[in-house]
């Protein structure tokens, strides 16, 4: 958690800390030391924990009040303030850590807070996040903490589900911690509960779990306990185990290659996806080129796959991209390109999704791009009989690899064109 960078910033100063912990754990006296020692040894340092009830924030402040009068941390201890249902622990060396409820509109007015700890972070709702985050914008080294349980289908979850996709992205910015027992494992299994629970049979016995599990139901003992995520509430559209599984490093040899173009409504740069399909119908996607237009412009992807149609099945582009700017220069250029429709792109997207549930689907490991746009891709509905595309799950995601990737996958699998087998037929690698 407080790992630093070679300039001494913390290494998740940008991206923040994220934690799934489910309850009985000890999280909060496990983050609320760490916090301790922090102040301790910064002089100086403001904190601000926030929950969203007021119930949990003077909850944790009871055990932090019993934490720092423990010998040899009282006599660090200035003063403990409890005013107007907002509560603080002052040390001598100038150190703070104020407590309040996000439910009384608690956070908003400070300035200069080194570490914000969201509690409760799976009801914390967009609004509150906008109110808190420029809290920190003024401090040298800020740290953000998330930490939470897996939210319910009624929760607000968007905020901590998109911390959670990025650490799942492997977001170099960022830390994620979970602690959760198999998805497919027996709920009564004293194995899965220690799995997810190192307090267990310890500090939370079988009785308290078994307690739990009678009166939570199965699905809240899931979430509560277990610390699983439901799958509906992950929103995400392809399942990351499926997409980590099908990540394979060495391409197979024959087949035919599909490219395909897409660019983000904001036009900020251009993504190439690849498709190697093969006679057992089995594929291969990778993302074959992405540049900024800023720098690069939008001519280059005319001359890379003018260059290389001669040895393609296909160019697709969709009709509802604004990489649809492309296709007078392309077709000057030669090149015969695909146009797909609404309907073609409900039809790719599933067969994406299929074609990863049944293993025939490969790709390319470590493509950063496309990894973080397979984690933040949602689906959103095509017409009325059940389609779907690709859509993003929050305004900061850029799902145009995968839409590139998808539409090279459509256009590998429906093109008769078969150009041949020249040794020319690659695909290209990001440099």
């Amino acid at each position: 958690m407080l790992a630093k960078r070679a300039d001494g910033t913390y290494a998740s100063s940008v991206g923040g800390i994220g934690m799934s912990i489910c309850r009985q754990t000890g999280k909060t006296f496990t983050v609320g030391t760490i916090i301790v020692i922090l102040c301790l040894t910064t002089p100086n340092l403001k904190v601000i924990w926030t929950a969203h009830r007021t119930r949990t924030s003077a909850e944790t402040f009871k055990s932090m009040q019993a934490l720092v009068k423990r010998p040899g941390l009282s006599r660090h201890c200035k003063a403990i303030r409890q005013t107007n249902g907002q509560e603080e622990i002052a040390f001598a060396n100038g150190s703070r850590i104020l407590f309040g409820a996000r439910e009384q509109g608690f956070g908003r007015g400070f300035a200069a807070v080194d570490v914000i700890i969201f509690d409760e972070a799976q009801i914390l709702t967009e609004k509150a996040l906008e109110d808190m985050i420029p809290t920190a914008n003024a401090a040298k080294n800020p740290l953000i903490i998330h930490m939470g349980t897996p939210p319910r289908p009624v929760d607000p979850g968007e905020v901590f589900t998109s911390r959670r996709t990025a650490g799942l992205a492997h977001d170099p910015d960022s830390t994620w911690i979970e602690f959760g027992a198999d998805r497919d494992c027996d709920t009564a299994d004293p194995d899965a509960w220690a799995q997810a629970n190192p307090s267990y049979p310890h500090r939370t016995t079988a009785n308290a779990m078994l307690r739990m599990l009678k009166n939570l139901g199965e699905d809240s003992f899931r979430r509560e306990a277990l610390g699983i995520w439901d799958q509906d509430t992950e929103h995400a559209a392809i399942d990351p185990e499926l997409w980590a599984q099908a990540a394979t490093p060495e391409r197979a040899s024959g087949g035919w290659t599909a490219m395909a173009i897409d660019m983000p409504p904001h036009r900020g740069w251009i993504t190439i996806g690849a498709c190697q399909a093969y006679e057992d119908g089995t594929a291969y996607i990778d993302i074959a080129a992405l540049k900024g237009v800023r720098k690069h412009g939008t001519k280059w992807p005319v001359d890379f796959l003018a260059r290389r149609w001669p040895h393609l099945a296909a160019v697709v582009i969709d009709a509802q991209s604004p990489a649809t700017v492309l296709i007078p220069p392309l077709k000057a250029a030669g090149i015969d390109v695909t146009v797909t429709s609404a309907s073609d792109m409900g039809k790719a997207c599933g067969r994406l999704l299929d074609m990863l549930q049944y293993h025939e689907l490969r790709h390319k490991p470590d493509v950063r791009p496309l990894d973080q746009a397979v984690a933040g891709a949602t689906v959103r509905k095509i017409g009325v009989e059940g389609a779907f595309g690709w859509n993003k799950l929050g305004s900061d995601v850029d799902i145009s690899p995968l839409v590139a990737a998808t539409l090279a996958l459509h256009g590998a699998v429906t093109s008769t064109r078969r150009p041949g087998d020249e040794p020319e037929q690659r695909m290209i690698e990001l440099p």
